[in-house]
């Protein structure tokens, strides 16, 4: 039974009726099933869109969507379109909330609009969303049929989030620069201006071969058309055809990917009213900031970005309001109503908001005295341990531990030295020092072939004429090598785990400055502290810290040396693997080394210390694997702009003609497509170090690899499901010309 009450909500929508249901009858079938479900508001009320028909909005209406994950965790969209009323925009935020508590308040829940939809929501619509003119209010109906009376023009925009606009029937709508979707019913055309080019061309392609299957259930015929190569049919639906509109540029939108600026507030109806007051003016913010009694507003307005986040325990009002509190924020603070709304519960975050904290950690989290959840359910990526036997064939691994095998290859480093690469004693591999700047060639057999990676590593107290040389020298021993090594550029500090693999059995050493040069070693501290700690690829790394208490860490061992006394530390949390590494850093420095277990220290290690000090003591907890994020570079629009790819990526997202960035959280890929210019193959790596060092999160000097197309490493095709090596031994566009053919 349907339970209906006539509200009306003084301040808000005076000038409606909304009806405020218990549960609708649509909720009963609600999440059941992983996958995306869509109702449009007609009539104040739900009616479910075909499932033939997900991607299809009218500009004049509002719609809910619901998207089931396998875990199950729901993530919840309310879509309002430019020419939607305000009834019905009311009305899909009710419906929003109800849906939201149906589903036991745990949904993320998205405010999207036209044209400024979230990648989340894009990311639905491998294939493209369509915007149609008209809405309930015309008499158009969301319906599947046969009926070949159609006859509309669609303008293709994007090429990572395309979007179909239905445009006015006339030549005056089309341009140079992009593609153009004329759909006459039985026959569908792909018109592609002159200027267009390739990638464009085959995310269009997606869109037509979508209308033709979906919409007309594969009874339409798909033709790809050149501007000047029309067939009459066009001009017989269009009239004779008059001179085309040049290429326009994009929409100068200020490119925001780097520019992740926000502010934190917490907000309480303690007054009877939503309040917000400020917890921090500037990311990045601290997890603790979140009190779980509390519900927040982080802004990234400047960015067209608004998140709440409700504290597990904070009061119901403030949860249930938390959609309107933001929508009252954004007026507030004058932003757009454009602005996106993310509202997350505890355990919900997702990695737009996670990543404007410089310590947020991922952990399991009990709801009640039964009912326990991870908070990382949202992930899709799951935690593969680290099996060195199984690295060549389970390539999800060996992207996760970023370890292209064991490390057992052909090593060969280079010290740089006035301009040039010195080689580097072999007994001596594995010693890095400060003041100087590394090249560290890597031979590796996979699938028969040779394979090569250049590692680059820079010293934090190296010249700049040093870091300069090191990259010059880096692309020489490529060029030399053919252009097919991968190439990682390595800051001192932030080492992977397969450069730490490759001293076999040995820690890798990294002193904090001085030079392994001849003649040149500069003195090091009297006293001197190292950190060791194993990765979770079990390569070991000893790093030089300062001599304090405050450095030590429950979790690791440390090799304490001064000029009288020689002590390894371990923490409680420490491995063996970590204490046996610290035997060969004692060996290193000489001596005769004292055992200290952590709580038995004696006086003279702290003396040594300079006093005893707060350090870190709670155990480490284990990190979620962040899903991976992967960017476009391109400047087909005049100028380099960087995009982020929708949804779930896929190989054929990797544009051939640009430059891709993939983010796997501790390690940054650039990727180079073989017709990618000039621009933007130069560009790209400025673009990837400003990405990282302007970070939310605070994170810096991550390992950033380049690797060219047709020379990826396991470390990177494990990201993408299913990869197919052979993919672009054929055009793409070619295969859908002849399907189209046929």
């Amino acid at each position: 039974m349907k339970v209906i009450r006539h509200v009306n909500i003084a301040g808000k929508c005076e000038s409606f009726v909304c009806f405020i249901m218990v549960s609708h009858k649509e909720f009963e079938g609600a999440g059941k099933q992983p996958g995306l479900q869509v109702w449009r508001i007609e009539n104040m009320d739900l009616k479910p869109v075909p499932k033939g028909l997900h991607g299809n909005f009218y500009t004049g209406d509002a719609y809910l969507l619901l998207f089931t994950t396998q875990a199950p965790s729901h993530y919840i969209h309310m879509w309002i379109g430019d020419e939607c009323t305000q009834d019905e925009s009311g009305a899909a935020a009710i419906f929003a909330t109800q849906l939201d508590d149906f589903l036991g308040g745990g949904p993320v829940q998205f405010r999207e609009t036209q044209n400024n939809e979230s990648l989340t929501f894009v990311g639905y619509f491998k294939s493209g969303i369509k915007y149609q003119k008209g809405g309930v209010a015309s008499g158009f109906q969301h319906v599947v049929t046969n009926d070949m009376n159609v006859k509309r023009l669609l303008h293709i925009k994007g090429r990572r989030a395309i979007r179909a606009t239905e445009v006015a029937m006339s030549w005056a709508s089309f341009n140079q620069g992009d593609c153009f979707i004329v759909d006459l019913g039985k026959d569908i055309y792909q018109w592609c201006g002159s200027e267009c080019n390739r990638f464009e061309r085959l995310k269009a392609s997606q869109v037509a071969i979508d209308i033709r299957d979906n919409e007309r259930n594969g009874r339409a015929k798909l033709q790809m058309v050149e501007e000047g190569a029309e067939p009459p049919a066009l001009t017989e639906a269009l009239g004779p055809k008059t001179s085309i509109a040049p290429a326009t540029p994009d929409d100068d939108k200020v490119d925001t990917s780097n520019r992740k600026k926000g502010a934190l507030y917490m907000i309480s109806d303690a007054s009877g009213s939503m309040k917000s007051s400020v917890v921090a003016q500037s990311s990045p913010f601290k997890q603790a900031m979140l009190s779980p009694e509390e519900c927040y507003i982080l802004d990234n307005g400047v960015d067209r970005n608004i998140f709440v986040w409700k504290g597990p325990k904070a009061n119901m009002t403030e949860r249930k309001a938390a959609m309107a509190a933001a929508q009252q924020f954004i007026k507030e603070k004058g932003y757009s109503d454009k602005t996106q709304i993310q509202v997350l519960p505890a355990g919900g975050e997702t990695t737009l908001f996670k990543q404007f904290f410089s310590d947020w950690k991922d952990k399991d989290q009990t709801t009640g005295p039964s009912k326990a959840y991870t908070i990382g359910r949202i992930a899709k990526v799951e935690q593969v341990p680290f099996d060195a036997s199984t690295l060549h064939s389970n390539k999800a691994m060996a992207a996760q531990h970023g370890m292209v095998d064991d490390g057992k290859g052909k090593v060969q480093i280079w010290r740089v030295e006035n301009g040039e690469k010195v080689p580097v004693d072999p007994s001596s591999y594995g010693q890095f020092y400060g003041g100087d700047c590394y090249l560290i060639l890597y031979s590796y057999r996979l699938g028969g072939r040779e394979q090569h990676i250049i590692y680059t590593w820079q010293g934090l107290k190296c010249t700049q004429d040093e870091l300069a040389a090191s990259a010059f020298l880096t692309v020489k021993l490529d060029d030399s090598m053919g252009g097919a090594p991968v190439q990682v550029r390595v800051t001192q500090g932030q080492e992977p785990p397969h450069l730490m693999s490759l001293f076999q059995g040995k820690p890798m050493m990294i002193h904090s400055g001085g030079t392994s040069r001849k003649g040149g070693q500069t003195k090091a501290g009297a006293t001197r502290l190292f950190h060791i700690r194993q990765s979770s690829s079990r390569a070991t790394r000893a790093v030089e810290v300062e001599p304090s208490a405050s450095n030590l860490n429950t979790n690791d061992v440390f090799v304490l040396k001064s000029p009288d006394a020689l002590f390894v530390w371990r923490g409680v949390g420490a491995s063996d693997e970590e204490l046996e590494a610290a035997k060969h850093v004692a060996g290193f420095l000489g001596g005769s080394a004292n055992n200290v277990a952590e709580g038995k220290e004696p006086a003279g290690f702290w003396s040594v210390l300079g006093g005893k000090k707060d350090y870190q003591t709670s155990k480490s907890l284990q990190n979620m694997v962040k899903p991976p994020r992967l960017f476009g570079c391109s400047n087909k629009t005049g100028r380099l702009i960087v995009e982020e790819v929708p949804g779930d990526f896929t190989q054929s997202d990797l544009a051939t003609d640009d430059v891709m960035l993939l983010d796997t959280w501790d390690q940054i890929f650039i990727w180079v497509g073989n017709e990618a210019n000039a621009e933007e193959r130069t560009g790209a790596p400025k673009i990837a170090k400003e990405y990282v060092d302007s970070d939310p999160s605070g994170r810096r000097g991550l390992p950033i690899s380049t690797i060219k197309q047709g020379a990826e490493p396991p470390t990177f095709t494990g990201w993408f499901q299913a990869w197919d090596a052979n993919m672009w031994d054929t055009d793409p566009l070619d295969r859908i010309r002849r399907s189209t053919a046929a």
